[in-house]
């Protein structure tokens, strides 16, 4: 009898070893590694093997909650199938030569904390969508070849932290709704073409918990973080 015991428990112990992710998540990965040309990536993953053995791929209860793919050499598209790995938290890509734009669905991504595709070649605009993105606290879109305007839905994120969007080609107003996010405390938004930094920084000035103080290199500088404001140029 202890023997027929101590057995199913050894299998109940190998069946939650091995436990995995979701036929439909499994495939949303393998969506993201073809069209990204996976056989290219620096560090690959073996298909065959489960998901929580993949580099990169955190797996907690069964469910995908992080993908880090740093300077891993992906090319081509996002796929809009991300978007539904609504158990994502982290979602790193940064430093991959992507192109094509920022899929709308991944505004469907209801506990996402960390967005980060810096230094890849994006292009087209920040979907309006990212605005649902509740529990955002960092976004990091510096160094693509973003365009257009920045949504007023961003000023929706109130939990976000850190916006950076350095060096693009983004254009209009900076949502005067951002800087009232009261968590805000790093904004990089340098080397854009937006038209409104100066009152954007004064509403920042005016609602930010710290002393906050504007320095000679036209930086908002507090005792922790520092907002990095673009300025027109005096003549």
């Amino acid at each position: 009898m202890k023997t027929k015991t101590l057995t199913l428990l050894c299998l109940f112990v190998a069946a939650l070893a091995f436990a995995e992710v979701s036929k439909k998540d499994k495939q949303i990965l393998i969506d993201l590694h073809n069209s990204t040309n996976g056989d290219n990536w620096k560090v690959k993953w073996n298909l065959d093997l489960p998901v929580n053995t993949w580099q990169g791929v955190t797996v907690e209860n069964d469910k995908i909650v992080s993908i880090n793919l740093l300077f891993n050499n992906l090319t081509g598209t996002l796929p809009a199938s991300i978007g539904e790995l609504t158990s994502l938290k982290k979602l790193e890509l940064s430093f991959n030569p992507i192109t094509g734009t920022i899929p709308s669905e991944f505004g469907n991504l209801k506990n996402l904390e960390v967005l980060a595709i810096n230094g890849a070649y994006l292009s087209g605009s920040i979907p309006e969508s990212i605005g649902n993105l509740s529990q955002l606290k960092q976004l990091h879109l510096s160094s693509n070849q973003l365009s257009g305007t920045i949504p007023n839905s961003i000023g929706n994120l109130k939990n976000i932290e850190i916006f950076n969007v350095f060096d693009n080609d983004l254009s209009g107003t900076l949502p005067i709704e951002l800087a009232n996010c009261r968590n805000l405390r790093e904004l990089v938004v340098a080397e854009n073409n937006f038209t409104n930094p100066e009152d954007f920084s004064i509403v920042v000035l005016s609602t930010s918990g710290n002393k906050v103080q504007l320095n000679s290199q036209n930086t908002l500088i507090n005792d922790q973080s520092t907002f990095a404001i673009e300025r027109e140029a005096e003549d």
